[in-house]
């Protein structure tokens, strides 16, 4: 099924879309300087010297967490699959998720650890992601 908007307003709308400093990623760095930063550990934030742009970055640890879209990294692709106009967004989100593939192979023939986390994981169970990240910061 052909796209009910034009190319023009199409990319109005997803330019309205954010990729950085979203609700679920605000949280995430909140929870991170709330536990880790009285622990010594600091990060930074999208940084650009790595493959993938990460969201959070422990440079001294080669740590990079990358913050997970439920809709638009493939959580919820099953559901998409479903809907009429589903072959434009499971191609869209099918690369995706190679992309990601991708960037985390670079990353880890680079030698750094990734962690994704998927934003819907951050809102509901923020103590499991904290542990997590905690987890492999203390190696």
């Amino acid at each position: 099924m052909a796209d009910i908007f034009t190319k023009e307003k199409r990319s109005e709308i997803m330019s309205l879309i954010r990729s950085t400093n979203t609700k679920p990623e605000l949280r995430l760095r909140k929870m991170l300087s709330a536990h880790l930063y009285p622990l010594g550990y600091r990060y930074k934030i999208h940084y650009k010297k790595i493959p993938g742009k990460p969201d959070v970055v422990f440079v001294g640890k080669k740590i990079a967490i990358f913050m997970d879209g439920s809709f638009w990294h493939g959580h919820t692709i099953d559901k998409v699959r479903l809907r009429p106009e589903g072959d434009f967004w499971r191609n869209k989100i099918e690369n995706n998720m190679a992309r990601d593939k991708r960037i985390n192979a670079r990353l880890k023939r680079l030698g750094w650890e990734v962690i994704r986390v998927w934003e819907h994981d951050v809102m509901k169970s923020p103590d499991k992601v904290m542990r997590r990240i905690l987890r492999s910061v203390s190696r």
